[in-house]
């Protein structure tokens, strides 16, 4: 299993590419943070590392490294506008629980 992209997340991808001038796509993660263990990290990829996995969707890289892939395997990365917010929304089928605030999760 692997990590799927929404075409309204690589839009929004392509979008801070863009901005940004430079890039070869996103690099998704996560790290231990907050109160339930776990929080997802997202930054612009730069280059491919060496036990790194790529997918592409909708004409853009999303890069995930080996030690993260475990907890990040089958989900789907969308983003969605709810009034005048926007985010990143991560469909994790991995969670089994999550914090109060939404910032972190748990996984078995």
């Amino acid at each position: 299993m692997s990590v799927t992209i929404t075409e309204n997340a690589a839009k929004q991808v392509k979008t801070q590419l863009e901005k940004r001038g430079e890039g070869l796509g996103l690099r998704l993660g996560v790290r231990e943070s907050g109160c339930s263990g776990y929080s997802y990290v997202i930054d612009f990829a730069d280059e491919v590392k060496e036990g790194d996995t790529v997918i592409e969707a909708f004409g853009v890289k999303v890069v995930v490294n080996a030690g993260d892939l475990q907890y990040l395997s089958g989900m789907e990365l969308d983003f969605a506008r709810e009034g005048i917010n926007s985010a990143f929304k991560f469909n994790n089928p991995n969670v089994t629980d999550a914090c109060g605030c939404g910032e972190s999760f748990t996984v078995d």
